[in-house]
């Protein structure tokens, strides 16, 4: 049996991730986990005539390092699960074009890196596929210009925005294999905390990314300890103390275990101007797949559960005045030795 409790997948034969690829831009290349990630680009535009193609191009980048990481060709894919920031996810939409890959397009905004990796896991899981391909991308200028403002205008931004990461990260999910096994999935319920600033997105996630938390403690019955770290996606320094502090008033105890967040791993957020933190769906894609995968293959980590935040308004529900509905997608990940 898969489901466990109300909203959770354990896996009794955990899948496999036996490869990623990540790609970064030029503000995250100069970050401190830059040496981490496979392909660096030195400029926002890549060589494209736009910055849409320059998105498009890292994830058709990164899904083609994995492949080559993994030895496999794309005609082995059985399903390419991806989603991203844009319009109509135009950038996994095309990418998938060139895959040529049976695709399920999916959209949690900067929390479909692990929904598309908790789906993947849940296909393989079932028997339903052999290798199960989890990918997304952001780029800053495509999601400032459409979610924001143009690029060009040079606005400001107040201290609590976020700076949106420029990059890709694929992974490759298989029955069987050598690396990190995925033990469990939580998905997340639509939360709104009622915040209508667009640039406050850190504080409006927060409730999400605390009850997907308390959600996955209580479904498979682990305690904070359980893991070496918590690391959520982008709630950056607004909403990550948010987040801690509710989950102490609700009991639950981090103090058990490391809890960090992505969005203020990725950039050194004293020197580079990113006001509060990272954001965007590449943001903790190329983390956990460039860094703390890694990190678990070293034997530095044996547990993790990362939980990828993610807001769901659009430019024109921001326009007409509604919230900001925010939703968070967990996944456990683990060395298939976690006694090492």
């Amino acid at each position: 049996m898969i489901l466990q409790g109300k909203r959770s997948w354990v896996f009794p034969k955990p899948p496999v991730i036996i490869a990623t690829g990540t790609v970064a831009g030029p503000e995250e290349g100069e970050g401190p986990l830059a040496s981490e990630f496979d392909l660096v680009h030195p400029d926002l535009e890549m060589g494209q005539p736009t910055w849409e193609k320059a998105e498009r191009l890292m994830l058709e980048q990164a899904t083609d390092i994995a492949l080559q990481h993994a030895g496999l060709k794309k005609e082995q894919l059985s399903f390419y699960i991806g989603g991203d920031l844009m319009n109509q996810i135009i950038s996994n939409t095309f990418a998938a074009r060139t895959l040529g890959t049976p695709f399920l397009g999916v959209f949690g905004a900067c929390s479909t890196s692990m929904e598309s990796l908790a789906i993947a896991s849940l296909i393989v899981g079932a028997g339903a596929g052999n290798y199960a391909m989890a990918g997304t991308s952001s780029h800053n200028c495509t999601v400032e210009k459409q979610f924001r403002y143009p690029t060009e205008y040079g606005s400001q931004k107040p201290p609590t925005a976020q700076f949106t990461v420029t990059g890709a990260g694929a992974s490759i999910v298989a029955k069987e294999g050598k690396g990190p096994v995925v033990t469990a999935a939580t998905i997340g319920k639509v939360m709104d905390l009622g915040i209508k600033d667009p640039f406050n997105m850190g504080a409006a996630m927060t409730p999400a990314a605390v009850d997907t938390i308390q959600g996955h403690l209580q479904d498979t019955g682990r305690e904070p300890g359980y893991y070496d770290l918590i690391v959520t996606g982008d709630l950056a320094s607004v909403g990550h103390p948010l987040a801690n502090e509710m989950l102490r008033r609700n009991g639950v105890q981090m103090e058990q275990t490391k809890f960090l967040d992505c969005a203020l791993m990725i950039f050194d957020v004293e020197k580079q101007k990113v006001q509060a933190g990272a954001s965007g769906c590449a943001c903790s894609a190329i983390v956990t797949y460039g860094h703390l995968l890694k990190r678990i293959q070293k034997g530095e980590l044996r547990r993790i559960l990362v939980v990828a935040t993610g807001a769901l308004h659009s430019p024109l529900t921001y326009q007409q005045g509604e919230s900001i509905p925010c939703i968070a997608h967990a996944v456990a990940i683990e060395s298939p030795n976690p006694a090492h």
